[in-house]
């Protein structure tokens, strides 16, 4: 039999990332008899004296990761190249073109999904013998202040033509923010959606009683987020939103809530980040720590998502946020910012407002979406139907391409041979 040919995946880490996700679900449901999948990842540490490491010595120095274990076990391998940060360019250089020249011939296509430099790293593996090189759009925009700037500027080159062979997006919001208008309405870039296992969401009743169980919320409302603790996610805004609806429900006219009162209500936050210990700061300064939960990065959010009963996703801007496709797929109500791209509407579940409204507005907007819900005979809100549902969702949002066996096929095609028809 004929070894499987080798993509090569760039990313920043191997860390519990969206994209990273994505990929590890497409890895995981890929003929690998055909495809298999490498990484090149980016470590913080600098590469010492005035020759450049090889790769395995940059291995050295780079810490183990989320996913390091599953790719493994699947299959394929890891590499690391030091971490361009600004200052170092001709290092940056350097290091690469020794990593394509090292391993010339290894792979037919390089899919880098870290466009911040991708107009570095997609030339430099060109020259150095892959065949094929392919910049995939994950997000819509970019930290603020210098480091966004600087973003902007290094990839600029990639709305040329010339820098690569390939142009993927998340989101048509996507396309135009990294590739610029001209490649996107020329029909320059793939649009790709970010495909989930829909199996690992469908709603579960048993999974929801032991999750809630666990976390002590068998008679609770569970407002729920997944997402890491960074600028684009607006946590912030999401704390201030979930403070106002207890406000609202503690002190405003309690027969109009007569459903909604007295019963327990709790945040539930899945993820870490740099920003996770100011969010709970925020918390004990709004005096709502008790009513929070941080549950950190979790193997198992699929699981997590059963536990909830409504979705709250307010992010200043995202790709396309994985995140709510799951929430759909497990039967959640969600309400999330107008800048997120309509492509994650796929169900009549989604509502939209916007993050320059008072929290108050959206806490108002939640409290009504859950009056409309009837009270079961645990005391906890279950917005509709979800188990009697779920066939119904899935298939929406199999239909809008979103389903990753499906995704693995068409994938496995392109790989092969370079074309989607």
């Amino acid at each position: 039999m004929a070894e499987p040919i080798r993509i090569l995946h760039v990313f920043g880490t191997l860390g519990l990332g969206g994209a990273e996700s994505r990929i590890m679900d497409l890895y995981r449901h890929i003929d690998r008899t055909k495809i298999q999948f490498d990484f090149l990842v980016h470590s913080a540490a600098e590469p010492t004296g005035k020759k450049a490491p090889s790769s395995d010595e940059l291995m050295l120095v780079r810490k183990p990761d989320y996913f390091d274990e599953t790719v493994k076990k699947l299959g394929g391998n890891i590499y690391c190249v030091p971490r361009y940060h600004g200052t170092n360019l001709r290092e940056y250089k350097n290091a690469l073109r020794l990593f394509f020249m090292q391993h010339r011939g290894q792979w037919k296509m390089v899919q880098g999904h870290m466009t911040s430099t991708a107009s570095i790293y997609l030339p430099i593996a060109k020259k150095c013998g892959v065949g094929t090189t392919i910049a995939h759009a994950r997000s819509a925009g970019v930290d603020p202040g210098i480091k966004g700037i600087v973003t902007k500027v290094i990839r600029r080159p990639l709305s040329s033509i010339d820098t690569c062979d390939y142009r993927f997006a998340c989101t048509e919001n996507a396309a135009r923010s990294v590739f610029g208008d001209h490649l996107t309405d020329a029909d320059e870039v793939r649009i790709i959606p970010n495909a989930i296992d829909l199996r690992r969401f469908v709603y579960n009743a048993e999974v929801r009683d032991r999750i809630r169980k666990e976390l002590g919320l068998s008679n609770a409302i569970v407002i729920g987020h997944v997402g890491r603790f960074h600028y684009a996610k607006n946590h912030e805004y999401l704390i201030k939103v979930f403070s106002e609806f207890l406000r609202i429900l503690e002190h405003d006219d309690a027969n109009s809530f007569s459903m909604l009162h007295g019963l327990r209500v709790r945040l539930l936050m899945i993820g870490e980040g740099e920003l996770m210990d100011t969010m709970k700061q925020l918390c004990h300064d709004l005096k709502i720590s008790d009513k929070v939960i941080f549950a950190g990065k979790k193997s198992n959010a699929n699981e997590y998502y059963q536990a909830m009963d409504y979705f709250l996703f307010p992010s200043r801007y995202e790709g396309l946020p994985g995140t709510v496709v799951e929430a759909q797929a497990a039967g959640l109500q969600c309400l999330v910012s107008d800048s997120i791209t309509t492509e994650v509407d796929i169900t009549p579940l989604v509502s939209r407002m916007s993050i320059e409204e008072l929290p108050a507005v959206w806490a108002r907007k939640m409290i009504n979406d859950l009056m409309m819900i009837e009270e079961p005979e645990d005391h906890s809100i279950a917005l509709g139907d979800r188990e009697g549902s779920s066939k119904a969702l899935i298939d929406m949002i199999k239909k809008a391409g979103f389903d990753v066996r499906t995704q693995a096929e068409i994938m496995t095609r392109f790989y092969l041979t370079g074309k989607f028809d």
